[in-house]
């Protein structure tokens, strides 16, 4: 069934471009490649971040145990793993690992790098963060019987395990340079990846080149690459059109689509898929006044979410409404369900005035706050401006505040703000993976919004043990019920994922999330 569900968003991926008869073509081997990168990341690790900037920075330096082959998405295989058995009882996962592989520095690959790896996920040291520690919870032990041999083995049974393992955020680090410093992925490289690192020049671009002694032999085709940071849309796409940059792997508005193809004609490159991603409210519910559920619920009740993606689709790259899961997913809340929750409902004007009722009842018709967000034109300026129109709209004042990635970070997990735009960063449709963000802050340092709510853990617990669908939806909406009666964070519009590039890129593969696929070990150049 898993599969299955999954599949249907790979099936959604549309291209613009009649690409097929290019794509058989014999990869060319040479060359350098520039590509943008529309943020920063504000440090190298990938365990420790939820933004792509990291991902897009990082992942052509490293290898995976599993990745999805993009393909057969959502089908799952090897990267640093051979092959791989599960035990009936699905509680022993056990990989022969690739032999001879080494990392950059020349140390030898080996089933001791794979446990240091995810001991560093599942229970990492003081001072390091790990942000899918609540995802790996299930691990009772890690053995390393021989050095291409590695067996994980449960406490629980896990039906999400595999897709655990081929995230994309579970880059493997060297076992030396983690006992040397626990934190040394967050500012250096070293990996087994496709690409070796040359240099970071903040604020202008990472280099990376053919690391020659990469595993996968004939890979990669590149001589060279360099991501460019262009944290403005204007400056991206000129770029793109001038050439000076060959693609950008994230996503553009319809908008910048149409402009592209006006200006490019058949030199342009168009894909597009719905995308496993949201942006969400979040409200630092340990500050008064969003300590008091009814302020968090006045302020969501008040979002006209379906008027808003009519309007917010022609400009920008949100699009769906939907609850927790991805919308049109099987296990996914139907809209008719759907607008009986907070925030949800279709008549706003009843909607409102009741948001300025429960204003009234807290003692905050005069409501003023910070909304902090980051500096990224798409689609979080526009989902800003949206909001403030929103909540002005109950006599709420809100300032707009944006920065970037970095401080936009540090500000929300430090807990210095009131209310915030979020994201769910997703790579599939597991719903286990979309409601990890949910668990308590005691739990999973993702949930930003500092809550402890034992309900939603017990919820989240149930539904990732039932293996029957119908059961397993129920608890999902039941947990997405508790989320949105007590209003600590609820997702705004889900987003649609438009990719531009040159027609001379190829081997790049699209799908429904811009997490994936960005290691460039299959992109070559026809020129």
């Amino acid at each position: 069934m898993k599969r299955l569900l999954l599949g249907l968003v790979g099936a959604a991926v549309l291209s613009l471009a009649a690409a097929p008869q290019a794509e058989a073509q014999q990869p060319k081997r040479g060359g350098h490649f520039n590509f943008a990168i529309s943020a920063e990341t504000p440090q190298y690790d990938p365990h420790g971040s939820d933004t792509y900037a990291t991902l897009h920075f990082s992942s052509p330096f490293y290898s995976t145990l599993l990745r999805y082959n993009l393909s057969k998405f959502p089908e799952i295989e090897g990267d640093l793993a051979k092959s791989w058995t599960v035990s009936p009882d699905k509680l022993t996962y056990t990989f022969t690992l690739h032999d001879g592989v080494k990392f950059h520095d020349g140390t030898p690959f080996t089933s001791e790098d794979i446990k240091a790896t995810y001991d560093r996920l599942r229970n990492p040291a003081q001072g390091v963060v790990s942000n899918r520690r609540a995802t790996f919870a299930d691990i009772a032990s890690i053995e390393t019987p021989n050095p291409t041999t590695v067996v994980f083995k449960l406490s629980k049974a896990n039906s999400s395990m595999l897709d655990h393992f081929a995230s994309p955020w579970n880059t493997v680090y060297s076992a030396k340079d983690l006992a040397s410093d626990p934190n040394f992925p967050r500012t250096k490289v070293n990996g087994t990846g496709p690409f070796t690192f040359v240099e970071h020049v903040k604020g202008s671009h990472v280099a990376g080149k053919r690391n020659d002694s990469y595993f996968k032999k004939g890979l990669p085709y590149l001589d060279s690459y360099r991501g460019i940071f262009t944290l403005q849309a204007a400056a991206m796409l000129n770029a793109l059109q001038g050439g000076q940059v060959l693609a950008e792997f994230r996503g553009v508005s319809p908008a910048d689509r149409d402009r592209m193809v006006a200006a490019m004609g058949d030199k342009l490159r168009v894909e597009e898929s719905s995308w496993t991603l949201n942006l969400l409210v979040l409200f630092n519910t340990e500050k008064p006044p969003f300590n008091d559920v009814r302020v968090r619920k006045a302020l969501l009740m008040a979002i006209d979410r379906w008027g808003g993606s009519q309007g917010l689709s022609k400009i920008s790259t949100l699009r769906a409404v939907g609850g927790v899961v991805r919308p049109g997913s099987p296990l996914a809340t139907p809209e008719a369900e759907l607008v009986k929750l907070p925030g949800f409902s279709k008549d706003i004007k009843a909607a409102r005035a009741e948001a300025r009722k429960l204003l009234k009842e807290a003692g905050q018709e005069k409501l003023k706050f910070v909304l902090w967000n980051r500096n990224l034109a798409m689609p979080y300026t526009p989902a800003g401006i949206f909001l403030v129109d929103q909540w002005r709209q109950i006599g709420v004042e809100v300032e707009h505040k944006q920065s970037d990635t970095g401080p936009y970070i540090a500000a929300m997990r430090s807990g210095n703000y009131e209310v915030a735009i979020d994201f769910s960063n997703l790579f599939n449709d597991d719903p286990t993976l979309s409601l990890t963000k949910y668990l308590s802050a005691s739990k999973n340092p993702l949930n930003l919004a500092r809550y402890d709510d034992a309900e939603i853990d017990k919820l989240y617990e149930l539904q990732l043990r039932e293996t029957d669908l119908q059961k397993r939806r129920a608890h999902i909406m039941a947990l997405e019920k508790r989320l949105f009666d007590q209003a600590y964070q609820q997702p705004l519009l889900w987003w649609h994922r438009i990719v531009l590039s040159h027609k001379t890129v190829m081997g790049w593969k699209m799908s429904p999330s811009h997490n994936l696929g960005q290691d460039l070990a299959e992109v070559w150049l026809n020129q």
